[in-house]
């Protein structure tokens, strides 16, 4: 009889203290203060769903639209040429197949049907290239201002806590990418008390992390940071090809290697690119430049300057009129075949290409 008036016992206080935990549990929810809540439509849910909206640009290469992708893998022919495409990192190799000359017609045509992937991560199947044409003419054109925010980044994984006061579910979610995070975001409605658990991490547009410790914080920052960066909506797929290069990273390639040729030479509208067969020139780190061929050679000087997409090469060798130029440099192409392309506006071309990696 006492055991079982002990068991009785041990149960009745269990049961209060798990009505007792989940009570205060509640009521800590329930007491989160109002400027860490989101709320649906305001300032910070807004801007969170612009940031983790899906960026249609970075595909233009492709389909010339801001404002969806192509689902990936997909097959396409660039310049007659048949390129799988399996990742973003492969866009560039469509880029490559375009850079091979100035005078040609690049053209890309795309084994369809295809899948889109629209900003709010909806798909739809495109059957032709008319209908593809249809839709990039919806989207806005080029460097015209969207909604989309592209100058700063979610770090994952983190989650958020969500409370529905009509059926008192308290509910947590981690979020592993953007779509997951808009989602989310998107199906928040007048009842949901929703808060981010803090801290989270942020990547800016010029690589710097930072950690967000609060609502109030993160919407401070995603409006600080919203117009930081150039968002390349364009469909110039040659203007950003030096984002990383420096000044440092050209004159290393050029010294360390050894015997570097010409493979591209373009001056008004000609193409000289045989011109130099059978040349090769050494860049030294005291600024002079030698060139040898067959039993000949010749002397120069060569400087550069500024920084990334805007980094110039100042190349004089005397008897060699095609390589003398203020060239700025186009690309560092550092795969199988390390390319160094330098041009002037859209007309002149010089690259020089080693073995040496």
């Amino acid at each position: 009889m006492k055991t079982t008036i002990k068991t009785s016992l041990i149960l009745l206080l269990s049961s209060v203290m798990i009505l007792t935990s989940c009570r205060s549990e509640e009521t800590e929810f329930i007491n989160t203060p109002t400027e860490e809540v989101i709320q649906i439509n305001s300032v910070v849910a807004d801007l969170i769903l612009r940031t983790t909206t899906n960026d249609g640009s970075n595909d233009n290469i492709l389909d010339f639209a801001n404002c969806f992708n192509i689902k990936l893998p997909i097959a396409v022919t660039a310049n007659s040429i048949p390129v799988n495409i399996n990742n973003t990192n492969d866009y560039y190799l469509v880029e490559s197949i375009f850079d091979e000359d100035f005078d040609d017609v690049d053209a890309v045509n795309l084994d369809f049907p295809i899948t889109i992937v629209n900003s709010d991560f909806s798909e739809v199947t495109i059957n032709d290239m008319s209908e593809l044409t249809a839709r990039a003419n919806i989207c806005n054109g080029e460097n015209v201002s969207d909604n989309d925010i592209e100058c700063i980044d979610f770090i994952y994984p983190f989650s958020a806590s969500k409370f529905n006061i009509n059926n008192e579910l308290l509910s947590s979610e981690t979020f592993t990418n953007d779509h997951e995070l808009y989602n989310f975001i998107e199906d928040i409605t007048e009842d949901d008390i929703t808060s981010i658990n803090f801290p989270i991490s942020v990547l800016t547009s010029n690589g710097t992390f930072l950690q967000i410790t609060s609502l109030t914080e993160l919407e401070t920052t995603i409006e600080n940071q919203q117009n930081a960066c150039d968002e390349d909506d364009d469909y110039d797929y040659d203007d950003d090809d030096c984002d990383d290069c420096t000044q440092e990273l050209l004159e290393s390639f050029l010294t360390d290697c050894q015997n570097w040729y010409v493979d591209k030479t373009r001056q008004d509208n000609f193409n000289y690119d045989s011109i130099y067969d059978g040349y090769e020139f050494n860049f030294s780190t005291d600024g002079t430049v030698t060139v040898f061929w067959n039993s000949t050679s010749a002397s120069g000087t060569w400087i550069t300057a500024g920084n990334a997409n805007n980094i110039s090469v100042l190349i004089d060798i005397p008897g060699l009129p095609y390589c003398n130029n203020n060239w700025s440099l186009q690309e560092i192409n550092n795969s199988s075949i390390t390319k160094i392309d330098l041009r002037v506006g859209t007309e002149d071309r010089l690259r020089y290409r080693n073995t040496c990696n």
